[in-house]
This record gives structure tokens, C-alpha cells and sequence, in this order.
């Protein structure tokens, strides 16, 4: 085995959690900050839980108004073309 490429280990990293939960483990890192842990996780609690990071629900929403707006338009287009058509 090669000498000095392997990284420290910590057996008292501290993880904490964004709903307050704090634990003890062994990493590389000394300190460890997480979004969801076992205490607030919907598998481990049972309860329905929605997580929604930067609005992704709502990008997807805005992206399908947009879709339809740009088909009627399309169509409206169309059908303009096709009234001058007939008109000539």
C-alpha cells in the first residue's frame, strides 16, 4: 500500500440535520449538514411529507401553460394561413 494518500478519519463527525436532529458518526469530514435524516425522513416517520426544492412543481407547471399557450397560437396561425389561402 502507498504511504499518505489516504485521508483522515474522524470518528466523532457531527451531522445535523435541518430539523434539528444531531448525531454522532465516523467520515473523512468533520462535520456533515443534511436536509433529511431518519427522525424526519416520510420512510421512516410513516407521514406524507412534500418536499419541494426551489419550486420544481412550479417550474414544471409554468412549462406546461406555456406549451399550451404556444400550440394555440400555432393553430391560430394556421388557420390565418390557410383563411388567406382561401381569400386569394
Amino acid at each position: 500500500m502507498k504511504a499518505n494518500i489516504h485521508p483522515t478519519y474522524h470518528d466523532d463527525c457531527q451531522v445535523n440535520c435541518a430539523c434539528g436532529n444531531k448525531f454522532t458518526t465516523g467520515s473523512t469530514l468533520t462535520k456533515i449538514d443534511v436536509e433529511v435524516c431518519s427522525k424526519c425522513h416520510p420512510f421512516f416517520t410513516g407521514q406524507q411529507k412534500f418536499v419541494d426544492i426551489k419550486g420544481r412543481i412550479d417550474k414544471f407547471k409554468e412549462k406546461m401553460t406555456q406549451g399550451t399557450t404556444y400550440k394555440a397560437a400555432k393553430a391560430k396561425q394556421i388557420a390565418d394561413k390557410k383563411a388567406k389561402k382561401e381569400t386569394n
